[in-house]
């Protein structure tokens, strides 16, 4: 389970390792070119009602944190999945990302998230 800490945040994002390789991938090719974008999840079932969203801009620190010492193996089509759907719509929906009509190519699971009070968690189920 890898880390993802964002602005000055005291608790971390946690996410998946394949999942936040994947991201970081997406997420540092729009930030490189300048461009602002959302990155929303609904929280769990152990988790006060709702949905968190984080605006990610160039001008706020990120850090990634993996468990692995060794890089994820990257999906092309994962990635390509990703990129689109920010592109077409300024936000990354992660449970979205993981449903049957996407990515026949690759995993698809839901992405249960924590509340950002109680620590945050996305993991592939």
């Amino acid at each position: 389970m890898g880390m993802l800490y964002y602005g000055t945040a005291d608790s971390p994002v946690h996410i998946d390792d394949v999942l936040l390789a994947h991201l970081k991938v997406v997420m540092l090719t729009k930030l490189r070119r300048g461009e602002s974008f959302t990155v929303a999840w609904p929280h769990d079932e152990h988790s006060p009602s709702g949905r968190t969203t984080l605006w990610i801009a160039p001008s706020i620190a990120l850090r990634f944190l993996f468990d692995s010492p060794e890089p994820a193996a990257l999906d092309p089509r994962r990635i390509r999945d990703l990129a689109d759907q920010v592109s077409r719509t300024g936000s990354l929906s992660l449970p979205a990302l993981f449903t049957p009509a996407v990515g026949a190519g690759y995993a698809q699971r839901s992405v249960p998230a924590r509340h950002p009070r109680q620590g945050t968690s996305l993991s592939r189920a």
